[in-house]
């Protein structure tokens, strides 16, 4: 299986492995790289190139236990994957915690992405609601609670859709999952800050996609961050889906992708445009690395 070492983690990938633009895709909260399994084969016959990584602490990728990280060391660890197949420019994109680690890579390496495809993310820090609904959910997954009424809770808002048999690829894998190993994950979601107030640095195209029954990615948040966002056309919305489109309506998220990756693709590079807004890039990314940490 292909890995690449990035940091103090050993991050996993699956690629298409086909010739034509790349599209790079990393997964939500207690999910792994083959939740966008089902679009692997529509992509492939539109000539697109999946890559899909192991986020750490969660599927084969491999980080020391306990181990601190936050989302820009998510965002380099994609650079790695990207350096390992070769690939100088992606369409970057996640669901989720996937979304938070998209939006660090274009400010931490604007030159390297495309475009970016956001599903079911924000831009913004946990609220004082959210980071009390989380502490305690964790709280709850890590102690000795059994685990069935917390499954029960959690795959209609992670996984979403409308039908439970969609769930139970991912539930099963709950149950036998190691519950104390997610926690840096958790910390690293709930110390996030905002980046709001950055999203006009990113220029490449954007898709920001939600699903009608999201409940943690509001529409709110959604249409603050399309705002924000200078090549951002609004958010379209997937009627019935949760968090989880990818694998719940994999026929509606994948044409919208399809379409991103060729106006990315066709859209012409303007190298000066980009030294003018973003002078130094590598340097300020590290400043901001450490001071994210």
């Amino acid at each position: 299986m292909p890995y690449v070492r990035s940091g103090a983690a050993t991050v996993h990938f699956v690629t298409s492995d086909i010739p034509g633009p790349t599209l790079v895709l990393t997964h939500g909260f207690l999910m792994d790289e083959s939740m966008f399994e089902p679009m692997r084969e529509p992509l492939a016959v539109a000539g697109i190139n999946l890559v899909t990584i192991d986020a750490r602490c969660h599927g084969r990728t491999q980080s020391p236990d306990g181990e601190p990280f936050t989302y820009w060391d998510m965002a380099a660890d994609t650079l790695s994957v990207m350096d390992e197949l070769g690939i100088e420019k992606a369409v970057i994109g996640g669901m989720s915690q996937g979304g938070y680690t998209a939006l660090r890579l274009a400010l931490l390496a604007p030159e390297r992405v495309r475009g970016l495809a956001l599903i079911d993310t924000d831009a913004g820090a946990c609220t004082a609601d959210e980071f009390d609904f989380y502490r305690t959910f964790f709280d709850r997954w890590c102690s000795a609670e059994p685990m069935a009424p917390l499954v029960a809770e959690l795959a209609p808002l992670l996984v979403g859709g409308n039908d439970p048999r969609l769930w139970r690829a991912w539930t099963s894998r709950w149950y036998s999952s190691d519950r104390q190993s997610i926690m840096p994950a958790v910390r690293c979601l709930l110390e996030r800050r905002s980046l709001l107030h950055r999203l006009p640095e990113i220029g490449a195209p954007t898709l920001v996609i939600r699903g009608s029954q999201d409940g943690s990615s509001s529409a709110h948040k959604n249409a603050a961050m399309a705002a924000g966002l200078v090549n951002a056309d609004g958010v379209v919305t997937i009627p019935g889906a949760g968090q989880g489109a990818a694998w719940t309506h994999p026929e509606v998220l994948a044409p919208l992708l399809i379409r991103l990756v060729r106006r990315a693709a066709a859209r012409p590079a303007n190298p000066l445009t980009h030294v003018l807004a973003h002078p130094w890039p590598q340097e300020r990314a590290a400043a901001e690395i450490h001071i994210a940490r």
